[in-house]
């Protein structure tokens, strides 16, 4: 088996999906830490930052245009939101498939920023 995002990009394990298109797939978390909170995940697999490259770093700005957008049409771009993504396990990383917290509708602490 892949990993649990691919296999969630895939379709094999069912998601609530926000957003999807070549290169992105979007969906709620499904342990929400906030009332808005969406994975944005490239559907190609990258580990973690460490594994950006040149030659797929193309993506990542992508998936910041994504969560702009989603932001937007999820009512918390003009109040706020955060965006947060793990390196590592020492960082809370636990699916290492890159993935990126879109978290708003409420004020967010402020501790780890």
């Amino acid at each position: 088996m892949d990993c649990l995002f691919c296999e969630i990009v895939k379709g094999n394990i069912p998601s609530k999906k926000v957003y999807e298109d070549e290169s992105v797939f979007a969906f709620w978390d499904i342990a929400p830490m906030a009332p808005v909170h969406v994975l944005i995940v490239p559907k190609m697999h990258i580990s973690s930052v460490n594994e950006v490259t040149s030659e797929n770093s193309a993506v990542i700005s992508h998936i910041y245009e994504v969560a702009a957008q989603l932001a937007k049409e999820l009512g918390v771009a003009e109040d706020g939101y955060r965006i947060v993504t793990n390196c590592g396990k020492n960082a809370g990383q636990t699916v290492f498939h890159l993935h990126f917290h879109l978290l708003g509708g409420t004020a967010l602490k402020v501790e780890m920023c």
